[in-house]
């Protein structure tokens, strides 16, 4: 793999736009579009990119277990936090415990969740359909 090609697939990552990560990497502008769709087609740029989308994925994005941990330190008032008041005119921050209805607010998420609330009645029903009266109708 080349510098340039390495050059793309890092521009790349920055905005996931290929033609002006092309352009930035150093390809020509007037063939910008072409070589990005290119570049992308070659599978060692493609499995780069992949593998370092997938390490940003994993790095910033909450799994289902850390979501389900949270809500409930929240419903248990396990969280607090950070309010700004003004004491004697001057401007302080202060933690404090979450607000009962960010509580129920996670309590209510769990329960979604869980499904705790159904608001409709899921019936699994299996049965022919018979259509009375179909003979007596005109074509």
């Amino acid at each position: 793999m080349t510098e340039k090609q390495k050059r793309f697939a890092d521009e790349y990552l920055i905005d996931l736009n290929a033609t002006q990560a092309a352009i930035r990497a150093g390809y020509s502008e007037k063939f910008a579009n072409t070589n990005a769709n290119k570049l992308l087609q070659n599978t060692t740029i493609k499995q780069i990119i992949d593998e370092r989308l997938e390490e940003i994925r994993t790095e910033n994005t909450a799994t289902a277990q850390e979501v389900l941990e949270y809500l409930t330190k929240g419903m248990r008032m396990e969280l607090q936090e950070e309010v700004v008041l003004v004491v004697d005119g001057e401007a302080q921050k202060v933690k404090k415990q979450i607000s009962i209805r960010d509580a129920n607010k996670c309590a209510e998420l769990l329960g979604k969740r869980y499904r705790l609330y159904i608001d409709k009645i899921e019936a699994d029903i299996s049965q022919p359909v018979v259509f009375g009266g179909e003979n007596e109708l005109e074509d």
